[in-house]
């Protein structure tokens, strides 16, 4: 049996509050729609770009990527997120633009070029156990650590096939964030 580590200080930071404002960045972006759901179930509602469920889970494609304010280059940086893999969730659409939302709330606009559809789910528990079977009386394979990033395979009601850095394994879904309660992932 392994332990998976999170590896890496932090996935964000925030950018420092003092960097001076354009115009573009003190005027308000185009209006975008609120998601009033619960985080577990999600809307029926599509994006008006892809045509594709709101909200929706997506995943960090590129090592380093800019959460802005708003829907455009001109708009201030509020994050900066340093994991490729980190699960979003998909809120609202704009053009090339994409408002997300990561697993502590924060959101911000991110483009589309950045975020691809491979499903990951980041541990939210001290620690998940990967069993080989979707069944705890199976055997251990593996256990990850909070933070650490799974790649999901399959989901059904309850549980998530896995992996991470070699290791695979079945996890309860009640353990992460980036894939609803009851979604089913084939």
């Amino acid at each position: 049996m392994i332990t998976l580590t999170h590896i890496g200080a932090a996935f964000a930071q925030e950018t420092p509050s003092g960097l001076p404002a354009s115009q573009d960045e003190v005027a308000k972006p185009q209006a975008s729609p609120t998601v009033t759901a619960a985080p577990t179930a999600p809307l029926s509602d599509r994006g008006t770009v892809t045509n594709l469920p709101l909200p929706r889970f997506v995943s960090l494609k590129a090592n380093t990527a800019n959460l802005r304010r708003g829907p455009s280059l001109s708009h201030r940086i509020d994050w900066v997120f340093k994991q490729r893999g980190y699960p979003f969730e998909v809120i609202a659409e704009y053009g090339h633009w994409r408002r997300v939302r990561d697993n502590e709330d924060a959101t911000g606009w991110i483009h589309y070029t950045l975020i691809s559809g491979v499903r990951t789910a980041i541990v939210t528990d001290e620690t998940v156990d990967l069993y080989k079977k979707p069944d705890t009386s199976s055997r251990l394979n593996a256990q990850a650590e909070k933070g650490v990033i799974l790649r999901l395979l399959e989901c059904n009601i309850s549980w998530c096939e896995a992996s991470a850095d070699g290791y695979k394994g079945w996890v309860l879904k009640s353990g992460l964030w980036g894939v609803y309660g009851d979604e089913v992932l084939e």
